[in-house]
């Protein structure tokens, strides 16, 4: 049996666990700064619901394939939040970054080559079509409408409109090509 003198801690010890304390608060503290949480783009991300469920709840889904690097996806963001805030109760919005290795097969399946491609899924799960680049605030207005009163697209096209870009990345040059992914930066 222990004797209950040595169950405390000796002055050195606690000085040293205070420390040891302070310096790991202070760590977490830095850390969390570096985390903008009022970034539109990673607001959506961390609110975003798995596809699997967005597309078998009976709401249309909105999927957009995106990633952290993506100057357009960002630009685009701040619209995306406001299309989620607006038509909550009548769309789903799910947001799968590119550079995570979990989204492969869906990328595949979805042809994928450029971001920020928008997937319009009908109520019941269904692919209706798909938008790759810069999408207006009216422009996706008009998307989340006519997939809500299921119409068709009608307006837009699902080429690419990179808007004020001139830099992109090997997947927006060649857009038909197998071999070349979204993840292909340089």
């Amino acid at each position: 049996m222990k004797n209950s003198s040595s169950l405390h801690l000796g002055r050195f010890q606690r000085i040293i666990l205070l420390i040891s304390s302070f310096l790991l608060a202070s760590i977490l503290f830095v850390m969390r700064l570096t985390i903008d949480v009022d970034k539109p783009l990673d607001l959506l991300a961390r609110n975003s619901i798995l596809p699997e469920i967005a597309l078998n709840n009976g709401k249309p889904t909105i999927v957009e394939f995106y990633a952290d690097w993506c100057e357009i996806c960002k630009k685009m963001a701040p619209s995306m939040v406001n299309i989620k805030e607006k038509y909550d109760n009548d769309i789903d919005v799910v947001l799968l970054n590119v550079d995570n290795e979990k989204w492969l097969d869906l990328m595949e399946k979805y042809d994928v080559y450029g971001i920020p491609q928008l997937n319009l899924f009908d109520n019941n799960g269904k692919l209706k079509d798909h938008f790759v680049g810069l999408k207006s605030q009216d422009q996706l207005d008009l998307l989340v409408l006519s997939l809500i009163n299921n119409t068709e697209i009608s307006g837009l096209s699902s080429t690419y409109d990179l808007g004020e870009y001139d830099v992109i990345s090997p997947a927006y040059q060649a857009p038909n090509l197998k071999g070349i992914s979204p993840r292909s930066h340089s």
